[in-house]
Order: C-alpha cells, then sequence, then structure tokens
C-alpha cells in the first residue's frame, strides 16, 4: 500500500474530535486550577506541553511499524516490569501513594504506560495462542502474566490503574473467542464475590474485609454502599455531586462555577474534572463531552471491524476498551454511582502520563486503520 492510499485511509474524524476534546479539556484545567483568579498557572501550561508531545507521539505511533516491534512483545513486557518494580525503590511519594519517577523536571507514571504495553503484549501473546485459548494452560498463561503487573501496582497503590489491566484482559479475551461456558463460570465467581465484599464492608464488624484491603480503599467502599456511616469520606463524591447538579442544563459558564471558584471541589483538575464541566457547562456540557468520547470509541470500533489480521484488531478492541472503562470509571466516581477512586477522563483531565499513554494508543489505531478496508467506511 503506497503513502497516498494510507493517507487516505486516515482517520481524520477521529483526529479531529482527539483534538477537540485535549483542547476542551485544557480550558477545564484553566478554569479548575483557577487562573482567572491569577493562581499559579504552571499545570494550564503544562498540560498544553503533554497535549503537544502527545501529539508527536501520536504522529510517530501511526507511522512506525508495531508488526515489526511486536516480535519484541516479551522484551515490552519485562520493561514494563522493570518500570513497575523501579516505582517500588525509586518512586516520588505524593499523598501517601508512590506512583511517579521523577526524570529531570519530570514527573512520569509507569503504571500508565502499563496499559499501553499490556494491550500490546497480551494482543500478540493471544495471537500466537489464538488456536489455544480455551485450554486451561493458556489462561493460566495469559492470567498470570496480567497479575503480576497489577500486583506490582497495588503496591504502590493505585487501584484504578489495576482495574484497567483487568478491564483490558477481560475485553481482548472476550474478542479472542474465549468460551461463553468459562464466561459463565466466571461470572458465578465474581458476582457473589462482589455482593460478599459490599455486605462485608457494609457490618459494623467486618469478617475479612477490613484485613484484606487498605485503609483507605476499605473505606472508599464503605461510604458508597452506607455514607452515612462516614460522612466526611464522602465529602468528596457529595461536592462533586453537588456541582454537576447545580449547573443544571446550559451551565453557570466558564470560571463561573460556585464550587469550582471556592475550591470546594476536589482534585478538580485531575480525578473530578467531569464535575467542573457539570457546574460551567451544564448539562449539554457533559453530554457533548461523552459524546465525543462515544464517537472516538465508535471509530475505533469501525476500524477493528474493518481488519482482518487478528493482532491488529486486537489491539484496537484494547485501546477502544480502555478508553471506554477509564470514562465509565471516572464519570461514575463523579456522579456517585461508583466508589471513588482516581481515575482520569481520557484527553481530559490534567497529566503527562495518561495524555501520552491514550495519544500514542490513538496513534497506534490511526496505524492499523490506514491499512483498513475502505470499502466499509464510504460516507461514514
Amino acid at each position: 500500500m503506497n503513502v497516498k492510499k494510507q493517507l487516505s485511509n486516515l482517520d481524520f474524524w477521529l483526529i479531529g474530535a482527539i483534538c477537540i476534546l485535549s483542547i476542551f479539556g485544557i480550558i477545564c484545567i484553566g478554569s479548575a486550577t483557577h487562573i482567572n483568579l491569577g493562581a499559579d498557572p504552571d499545570n494550564f501550561y503544562k498540560q498544553m506541553i503533554w497535549f503537544a508531545i502527545g501529539l508527536a507521539l501520536m504522529i510517530v505511533a501511526s507511522l512506525v511499524d508495531y508488526e515489526a516491534l511486536s516480535q519484541f512483545y516479551i522484551l515490552f513486557y519485562l520493561l514494563n516490569i522493570l518500570l513497575l518494580v523501579a516505582v517500588l525503590f525509586l518512586g516520588t511519594n505524593v499523598k501517601g501513594a508512590t506512583r511517579w519517577i521523577a526524570i529531570g523536571p519530570i514527573n512520569v507514571q509507569p503504571s500508565e504506560f502499563a496499559k499501553l504495553i499490556m494491550i500490546f503484549f497480551l494482543a500478540k501473546l493471544l495471537t500466537k495462542k489464538q488456536e489455544q485459548i480455551n485450554q486451561i494452560p493458556t489462561l493460566l498463561l495469559v492470567c498470570i502474566t496480567v497479575v503480576i503487573p497489577v500486583v506490582l501496582i497495588q503496591k504502590q497503590p493505585s487501584l484504578s490503574a489495576s482495574l484497567v489491566l483487568l478491564a483490558i484482559l477481560c475485553i481482548t479475551l472476550f474478542v479472542a473467542g474465549i468460551d461463553f461456558k468459562i464466561i459463565r463460570l466466571v461470572l458465578c465467581i465474581v458476582v457473589p464475590a462482589i455482593a460478599f465484599v459490599l455486605w462485608d464492608v457494609s457490618l459494623e464488624k467486618p469478617l475479612i474485609m477490613d484485613k484484606i484491603l487498605k485503609p483507605h480503599q476499605f473505606t472508599r467502599i464503605l461510604t458508597f454502599v452506607d455514607p452515612s456511616r462516614d460522612m466526611d469520606s464522602y465529602y468528596q463524591t457529595e461536592k462533586a455531586i453537588n456541582a454537576i447538579g447545580s449547573g443544571q442544563l446550559n451551565g453557570k459558564g466558564l470560571y463561573q462555577g460556585t464550587l469550582n471558584q471556592l475550591s470546594y471541589l476536589p482534585e478538580p483538575h485531575n480525578d473530578f474534572i467531569f464535575s467542573v464541566i457539570g457546574e460551567e457547562f451544564g448539562f449539554i456540557g457533559c453530554v457533548i463531552v461523552l459524546l465525543l468520547l462515544l464517537f472516538i470509541i465508535f471509530r475505533c470500533i469501525l476500524i477493528a471491524v474493518s481488519i482482518r489480521d487478528f493482532f491488529s484488531q486486537l489491539i484496537v478492541v484494547g485501546v477502544a476498551g480502555m478508553i471506554a472503562f477509564q470514562t465509565f470509571i471516572n464519570v461514575g466516581v463523579a456522579t456517585g454511582i461508583m466508589p471513588n477512586t482516581g481515575m482520569s477522563l481520557p484527553f481530559v483531565s490534567y497529566g503527562g502520563s495518561s495524555m501520552w499513554t491514550n495519544m500514542t494508543a490513538i496513534g497506534l489505531v490511526l496505524n492499523i486503520g490506514m491499512k483498513r478496508s475502505k470499502s466499509l467506511f464510504e460516507g461514514v
């Protein structure tokens, strides 16, 4: 396929949606960090830089020969493990969590990079094991390779990143063709286990969950199950819900969000950026952001459907699943339908590592999309 034909298959709609969402995110971060009130605009300018670097990474990823790189998938996996181990010994502690490694003036978060590396690794591993996908040894191998980084990430701790890796595992296994009998068996174990966790946490004297979970994790689940038991811990969620509700239909306007501007919102530039959007841009703003994210996921799925190469399909589906899962958790936490856990909103929340991971992932999707069959996309 020549360069001209490849460029004709470049998904400009996807690129446009990413850029609009990211630029809107930068605007919201400016409001969340109160640059209009003369506060330090450092994070606001940094996000611009992260976005510019992200665009460069997206371009590189869209041009790289990812099939040739897939030969080194085990090396990428080992590098991922090495980085996660390095965090435990060389990491920078911020608010009780050690998730970052300082590289000069920049703090990078290896658990973010782990998401994309595991998508790439699992896609290659499942491609090689496609015929044995429903055999116990293969499933054990796949699960163990995911459990290792999950355990290392939990040591930081970062429950949200661990959950993303588990979600990527489930999505890629499903698309790879895992037998529905196995899915039913897993659901018969997982659903009662979740019910038991919620029940045990709600007890005055829990049986085991207070011994298994870290104190802050236990408290977050407890406040989700019964907010009245610990209203101080429910403060974040309560203010986030109040902010979204106060925006009503049209919002109060940029820089006009009362709860945001008076610093009542916790982590407004990161985990609770959706609350800033709800307060200042209202229901309409929230819907537009969600539609843009849905559109990005939809374009990824269209590309996956149009590709016959199994390895490429798994990469694209993994990326779509990662974005969808992170969006669901972030919005779910901000609206109170999920326990409080730190999860960034893709392309919108503050953070260089998150932006670079998502932009590189989209670059791979664009790369794969340029090899797709154009006929499926006529008129789209």
